[in-house]
């Protein structure tokens, strides 16, 4: 399936201001400045699961169905509530604090997030 892949990141914009945005501790927000941030997305239909692996070894992983809710957590670690929809090829969630889409442009996947007028955008290149 289109997203089913490994991906790490490669390029970030706002990353700072976005996080600060949505509460990240400022101690956390150093560290994750350097993260090359391992994105692993299995696709199989409408079925995925979504791991993020941080060089530190911790991981989070989001299992879900396109248009059912399901049990999600944000990179802060809050466990939340979501339906994950897909608009024009694009995986979309509104997270507590911040709207969220991911696609595959170029063979790269694009992540932008979305809170209080920012904008952050995560490029990752494809490991495999």
């Amino acid at each position: 399936m289109a997203f089913t892949g490994k991906y790490e990141v490669e390029s970030e914009d706002n990353y700072d201001a976005f996080v600060k945005c949505i509460g990240i501790p400022s101690d956390v927000i150093e560290k994750g400045r350097k993260f090359k941030v391992v994105t692993d997305v299995t696709q199989n239909g409408n079925d995925f699961i979504w791991t993020q692996t941080y060089p530190t070894g911790q991981s989070m992983t989001n299992k879900f169905t396109i248009g059912k809710e399901a049990d999600m957590e944000t990179m802060g670690g809050k466990k939340f509530k979501a339906t994950v929809n897909m608009e024009g090829g694009k995986v979309v969630v509104d997270f507590p604090n911040y709207h969220h889409t991911a696609e595959i442009a170029g063979g790269k996947l694009v992540e932008i997030s979305t809170a209080g007028g920012v904008t952050y955008k995560r490029v990752s290149k494809r490991l495999a």
